[in-house]
């Protein structure tokens, strides 16, 4: 996601706590320490810090986190930190979705026009886009541009008092968006817009009767024990008690920036990417997706899951795509992409996420019931590279092949 273009239950416990108190127990060997191999790629990538994890069948086997928390300081980061991961939280709100729709509350071709007819009876073809297509990027609105960040920005104490709560400040949003005419007929084609996800969520929040950050809570993050996980910046304000996101100044060196309101996306888009977390329970959100109800908790059916990393329509080239967002090639999924990379035969289910200030990646082969996440708190294209380069560095020491 763009800042400034936007500006079972807890008995699994969550992958990383089973791996550790496994290893307490001698079950299973502690993960390989990878401070040492992702030190060459920090120099390279010229970001303060970084961390990684590689899960196998459900089992992290090697992780670490070398930098700094604050560019120009000594303040070092640590395993359990908490790292921004932007717009890899489209596949927490899509398993939201999900969830509903199993729970009969919605369904995927569940339209905006069932769920607010008079907010927008002003345009019939967008009352006509369906759940499964805002959740896929097949909607036919518009990528985000200026007028929508103006229009997010006035969501902002322009409501009065009927305003307050960040489920009423998303509808507040959808009226004014509500007129705006479409930019391809709904299902034509694919294009990406953090509006999709801000829809969807205000969908969710309707017919749940709850806000999706209670949602994101009692879906997510407590049946899979994600302790670390929470919404917005990863440091709280005031302290630095997390690697600090980064902006880029004009000269290229990094800014740090403190926990506040330029710190983060506006909350009011949070479906589209807020979430933060350790890069334990990274992992363990990723080997849980990788094992598509190989595991528990069983917080949608195994055919659910699989539908979610299911190929729905094809990205095409998109020269230019900052950070963090889709830059072409591959397939759009529910919240996740399908790509492949020169190091693998195996495609990936993958995303990338960046409020532009941070940035982090997840990839996935489900058949082959492996995951490797990465982070890092500055959202620049050499970050970009540098975690692509993790990607290939980790997949060739632990990918499947390496197996046994």
């Amino acid at each position: 996601m763009q800042r400034r273009h936007l500006m079972q239950g807890v008995a699994a416990a969550g992958i990383a706590v089973q791996a550790q108190a496994a290893a307490a127990q001698g079950a299973m060997p502690a993960p390989e320490g990878l401070e040492d191999q992702l030190r060459s790629h920090l120099a390279a990538g010229g970001v303060p810090a970084l961390a990684a994890a590689v899960v196998q069948a459900g089992r992290i086997v090697a992780l670490g986190a070398i930098g700094t928390r604050r560019a120009g300081t000594d303040i070092p980061v640590a395993r359990d930190d908490r790292w921004h991961i932007g717009s890899d939280t489209k596949a927490m709100t899509a398993t939201i979705a999900a969830t509903m729709v199993e729970a009969g509350l919605l369904t995927w071709e569940t339209t905006i026009g069932q769920v607010f007819p008079d907010i927008v009876a002003v345009n019939a073809p967008l009352a006509q886009v369906q759940l499964v297509q805002l959740l896929s990027h097949t909607s036919g609105l518009a990528p985000d541009d200026q007028a929508w960040l103006d229009m997010v920005i006035g969501a902002y104490g322009a409501g009065g008092d009927d305003v307050l709560n960040l489920d009423e400040m998303r509808l507040w949003l959808l009226r004014r968006y509500a007129p705006r005419p479409l930019a391809a007929a709904p299902g034509s084609r694919w294009a990406y817009a953090n509006m999709n996800y801000v829809i969807a969520g205000s969908m969710m929040e309707h017919r749940a009767r709850s806000t999706w950050e209670e949602m994101m809570v009692q879906r997510i993050f407590a049946p899979l024990g994600l302790t670390t996980a929470g919404l917005g910046p990863q440091a709280r304000r005031g302290f630095v008690d997390a690697p600090l996101a980064h902006a880029e100044n004009p000269d290229g060196t990094l800014k740090p920036i403190l926990a506040g309101p330029n710190g983060d996306v506006p909350a009011v888009v949070g479906p589209a990417g807020a979430a933060h977390l350790s890069i334990l329970d990274f992992a363990a959100w990723a080997g849980w997706n990788a094992g598509e109800g190989r595991r528990g908790p069983a917080l949608v059916k195994p055919e659910t899951l699989k539908l979610l990393h299911t190929a729905r329509a094809t990205i095409p080239p998109r020269p230019g795509a900052a950070p963090g967002t889709p830059d072409g090639g591959g397939s759009y999924c529910l919240g996740w992409g399908i790509l492949g990379m020169p190091f693998s035969t195996e495609p990936f289910v993958t995303h990338t996420g960046s409020n532009t200030m941070n940035l982090a990646m997840v990839f996935l082969q489900p058949r082959l019931d492996f995951a490797m996440v990465m982070a890092t708190n500055a959202g620049t294209k050499k970050a970009d590279t540098m975690l692509r380069g993790v990607a290939e560095a980790l997949y060739t020491q632990f990918g499947p092949a390496k197996r046994g």
